[in-house]
């Protein structure tokens, strides 16, 4: 089978509450810090944001799908970024407006997925090696 059938397929063994939530809010809302580098700390919420993305192509390129690995940069990632979204909004006089706004809900978005990525990392970790 070829990798992008292998891909796709483990895309579609997601439950469909899964898919959605991955295709239609974390990966556009994480995407959608390419549109802010220009903004303050924006090079580092993009570089985070969309570092895990990034990584985690290859995770699915390695594990020829989606698998609990898949966490583990979200983790590493994301949890720091919580931190410089929390430092840009309360410790900054120059974040306000629409990037704010973003910002809030790159917040949410991600602070949600990390409640279930904690979890599945630890599963990754001890052992658990299935590919959806």
């Amino acid at each position: 089978m070829s990798l992008v059938r292998d891909v796709l397929g483990s895309a579609q063994r997601l439950p469909l509450a899964v898919q959605a939530w991955v295709f239609l809010v974390l990966m556009p809302v994480n995407l959608a810090a390419l549109v802010v580098v220009g903004q303050p700390l924006g090079p580092l919420v993009a570089a985070l944001a969309v570092g895990a993305l990034a990584v985690n192509g290859v995770v699915m390129v390695l594990d020829r799908g989606f698998s609990l690995a898949m966490a583990l940069p979200h983790v590493v990632l994301w949890v720091p970024l919580l931190g410089v979204i929390g430092y840009a909004l309360l410790g900054r006089d120059d974040v306000g407006g629409a990037y704010a706004a973003y910002l809030v809900v790159l917040l949410v978005v991600d602070a949600v997925s990390l409640w279930f990525d904690v979890p599945d990392a630890k599963r990754w970790l001890a052992g658990q090696r299935d590919t959806f």
